[in-house]
């Protein structure tokens, strides 16, 4: 069995102008475990974290209790644009750990990037219901090829949003004329990041390696806000090889799905544009 975890970086508003205070980026990620590595992976997240940050902790009366405090990727981004080198260094550090027990776990990724253009109406709900769709369809594809059954299990948004996503699943997976994701045992549910260890590897996914790389490649010379930073172009020189790597792609009538999907408002750029060096 394998469970896919999501989470998402950006916001559902539109851009309404290039220096606008709004995020110009919606990235999801999901990230599909094997069942029989989550109990590795978490204990190796853990303690990489507490060796990262040791005042994770203080408070804590036994050493899971450092799964309720987060590091989030947006401080990690942050902390790369901000800080001096050593501490980048350190920040990066944690970063190529963490890919490492991806990797060692047998882990792999599907992302959809959406780019909005200024001042062009983006339809954020619709969007992020439409990218869970094409991620559980990928997942599917996954288990069908490993022959496996899963799991997705997306971070708590609202209870509105949660219902109505899902339900946007049910309605395919029970659809009479058949199943679109067979070999999902049950809807996408919805969990809280503290509690989920790999959702916790999935926000710093989105926001620290994902959300750095599209911008730096596609917001750059055409959004000025504070969310396009010059410095994110060393993420994308580290590790966007390293992510295309862990993509899990696949094909459908000839051509290739999955893997990072990037969704460019701006030029209709294709996701190739990231792996240039």
């Amino acid at each position: 069995m394998h469970i896919c975890y999501v989470d998402e970086a950006g916001c559902p508003g539109t851009l309404p102008g290039p220096d606008s205070p709004v995020q110009p980026t919606l990235v999801l990620a999901a990230l599909i475990v094997p069942q029989q590595n989550l109990a590795s992976l978490t204990r190796d997240y853990l303690t990489l974290k507490s060796r990262f940050n040791p005042a994770l902790r203080s408070g804590c009366s036994h050493f899971l209790d450092v799964a309720k405090k987060e590091i989030k990727g947006s401080d990690l981004r942050s902390e790369i644009r901000k800080r001096r080198r050593n501490r980048r260094r350190a920040v990066f550090g944690f970063i190529d750990k963490m890919l490492d027990l991806v990797e060692g776990n047998d882990g792999k990724i599907l992302s959809r990037c959406y780019i909005k253009k200024p001042g062009l109406m983006f339809k954020g709900q619709a969007v992020y219901t439409s990218s869970m769709q094409a991620l559980c369809e990928g997942f599917n594809r996954f288990l069908q090829d490993s022959g496996s059954r899963g799991l997705m299990i997306a971070d708590h948004r609202t209870p509105a949003l949660n219902s109505s996503v899902s339900h946007s699943i049910f309605t395919q997976k029970f659809r009479i004329s058949g199943d679109p994701y067979a070999n999902l045992v049950d809807m996408p549910t919805f969990g809280h990041s503290e509690n989920h260890i790999p959702l916790q590897i999935t926000d710093i996914l989105c926001s620290a390696i994902l959300t750095p790389i599209a911008t730096s490649t596609y917001c750059v010379g055409h959004v000025t806000s504070v969310h396009v930073n010059p410095k994110d172009i060393l993420i994308r020189a580290r590790y966007a090889q390293r992510i295309r790597g862990l993509g899990y792609r696949y094909k459908v009538n000839g051509r290739w799905r999955g893997g990072i999907t990037v969704h460019d408002e701006i030029a209709q750029r294709s996701p190739s544009c990231i792996w240039v060096p």
